[in-house]
C-alpha cells in the first residue's frame, strides 16, 4: 500500500509538471491584461497589492469579503536606492509619505 501511496503522488507531480511545460510555464488564470507588480502583508488576513491593468497601476487593498481600491495613477518606473527592503514595501512607504506631508 505505501509503494501504491509513492506512484499516485509521482503521477501527481509529473502531470503537474507536464501541464506547465506545455502550458509555456504560465499557471492557469494568469493571463489576460492583468498583473500583479508586487504586494505587501499588513496583517495575518489584510494584504495591499501594486495591479497592472492597461496603461495605468491600482493599488488595491484586500481584506476578507471586501476588496478596494486604494489609488490609481498611471503606470511608469520607480526607481529604487540601494537598500535591503523589497521593493514594493519601499515604493509604498514613499507614496504614504508624499501624502502625509500634503496633509
Amino acid at each position: 500500500m505505501f509503494f501504491g501511496l509513492i506512484l499516485v503522488l509521482a503521477l501527481f507531480f509529473i502531470c503537474a509538471f507536464l501541464v506547465r511545460r506545455f502550458n509555456g510555464g504560465k499557471t492557469f488564470g494568469r493571463s489576460g491584461p492583468l498583473k500583479i507588480l508586487g504586494g505587501l502583508a499588513v496583517g495575518p488576513r489584510e494584504r495591499i497589492l501594486l495591479v497592472e491593468i492597461g496603461e495605468s497601476w491600482l493599488i488595491i487593498g484586500i481584506v476578507p469579503g471586501q476588496i478596494k481600491t486604494l489609488h490609481t495613477l498611471p503606470k511608469g518606473e520607480f526607481s529604487l536606492p540601494e537598500t535591503n527592503e523589497k521593493p514594493f514595501a519601499f515604493w509604498f512607504r514613499r507614496c504614504v509619505g508624499d501624502a502625509h506631508e500634503e496633509q
